[in-house]
């Protein structure tokens, strides 16, 4: 069996995908709305990442969900049925209640799109806005700031 997505670096956190027939319409050419879900799914596992588990039981046990504010994209390839991509992760912005993940994917090696998701932080069950959980916050920031250490170690390396 084929796996359709994995984690390939976590630090930036980079997802790999392949881009299933399902995915496209008749002519090959991915679905608009499918490029949410590779987004979402690319920021589920990142959450995983952070929060040291399956993204959803963590949230629960942290009494918050991350419902989507805001999300764009910019695309700048085509994908094709059975292509693999890479979308990394990067914390752009984090405020009081909401953050912003910015998803950089490419795919042979060239820009293929950018995303930016705006989650907000709710209390589970009210969906009324709530603070970033200390946890989380703590976790976007450690995060944020291993990009940014490793990121002139990579230029140097070039």
């Amino acid at each position: 069996m084929m796996c359709t997505e994995y984690v390939v670096s976590e630090t930036p956190f980079v997802v790999r995908r392949r881009v299933k027939w399902g995915d496209c319409d008749p002519a090959g050419v991915v679905y608009t709305v499918t490029f949410s879900e590779y987004v979402i799914s690319a920021a589920e596992l990142f959450y995983g990442r952070l929060l040291g588990g399956t993204p959803q039981r963590l949230k629960d046990e942290h009494g918050f969900g991350t419902p989507t504010r805001a999300l764009a994209f910019d695309f700048q390839a085509s994908l094709w049925p059975d292509e693999e991509f890479d979308m990394a992760v990067h914390v752009e912005r984090i405020g009081e209640r909401s953050y912003t993940l910015h998803i950089a994917a490419s795919v042979r090696g060239l820009p293929a799109f950018d995303a930016r998701l705006t989650p907000v932080c709710v209390a589970r069950g009210e969906r009324r806005a709530i603070p970033i959980p200390a946890a989380m916050r703590s976790a976007l920031l450690a995060y944020q700031a291993d990009c940014a250490q490793a990121a002139p170690s990579r230029s140097s390396a070039s």
